[in-house]
């Protein structure tokens, strides 16, 4: 499961983030969140949780979702990487696992008392948490990891999702929070399509309200009117389906991308445009296995 990214973007929604995946762990003065790769031994930081014009300590956060023997390791490594770095901080590691079960034994150190590096397991107290605090939606993020069967998780998608799109929150946090939600549910459910999710999570627009569909809907009703024959009409329903449809997973996948990689390079936004809906269905299907805008979309230098 590939989780640098969702991760880095729960912890860049502000400090209650870093409170809920540390088990409770409050930050003390402002701090900046960033991704970092330090270029000695090019070592990739899930998040780094850095004090913003203070004396506090730098938290570097890894998050397991697999058991890797090695993890503890090469966190430590990169806690003195990064203190190398900046001697001027105190450096501590979190350690942040889906399942206590995958917490290694080794080194045996970091379980000792004063170790520069705090274990966390999700399964812990998430799902008391989500029980206690059900209109949190940084807690709601973490529902496709923590509840067990696929049947729960479907039936309570919509509710999650609406967690969050209800909340008290800023455009820029809902929009991090909904995509960091989004994505466990692609990881969770990987053998279903794009909009077979979009559904579970009650994302999909009915047509009748969409601006493409109105547009088109109307220039129907005029073409039938001129003709004065109801075929048109329904011309122009069927028309502004396949058209609304169209440009909606257009837009969805351009702002995937864009979030995922950057602005995109005009090439790819024209290649999405002109693409067929198949097309963009495939794309949005291997959107989260991508690597990389030419990755999904292909080279610039391709013609389709």
């Amino acid at each position: 499961m590939k989780t640098d990214h969702p991760i880095y973007l729960f912890l860049r929604s502000g400090p209650e983030a870093f409170r809920v995946l540390t088990g409770g762990l409050q930050l003390e003065g402002p701090y900046t969140v960033c991704s970092l790769t330090i270029k000695s031994l090019e070592r990739r930081l899930d998040g780094l949780v850095a004090p913003d014009g203070h004396a506090g300590p730098a938290y570097v956060v890894e998050f397991q979702a697999q058991p890797k023997a090695k993890s503890l390791y090469n966190l430590a490594a990169k806690i003195g990487l990064y203190g190398e770095e900046n001697p001027e901080h105190e450096v501590l590691g979190m350690a942040v696992f889906l399942r206590a079960a995958d917490i290694p034994e080794r080194p045996h150190w970091v379980h000792a008392p004063g170790s520069p590096i705090r274990c966390i397991s999700l399964d812990s107290f998430l799902r008391e948490w989500l029980a206690r605090e059900p209109d949190n939606p940084y807690i709601a993020v973490f529902a496709p990891l923590i509840i067990e069967t696929d049947a729960e998780l479907t039936q309570r998608a919509p509710v999650l999702w609406q967690t969050i799109q209800q909340a008290s929150l800023d455009a820029d946090t809902r929009e991090t929070l909904s995509e960091v939600l989004e994505f466990w549910f692609f990881e969770r459910f990987s053998g279903k399509t794009a909009q077979e999710i979009w559904t579970m999570l009650n994302l999909v627009t009915p047509l009748q309200e969409t601006k493409a569909y109105q547009s088109i809907f109307a220039e129907g009703e005029k073409i039938g009117e001129k003709k004065g024959e109801k075929r048109g009409e329904k011309r122009g329903e069927k028309r502004g389906e396949a058209r609304g449809e169209k440009k909606g997973k257009a837009a969805t996948l351009q702002r995937q991308l864009t979030r995922r990689f950057g602005p995109l390079p005009s090439w790819a936004e024209q290649r999405i445009t002109a693409a067929p809906e198949a097309q963009l269905d495939a794309w949005l299907d291997s959107i989260f296995d991508a690597t990389g805008v030419e990755d999904l979309l292909g080279d610039e230098s391709e013609r389709h």
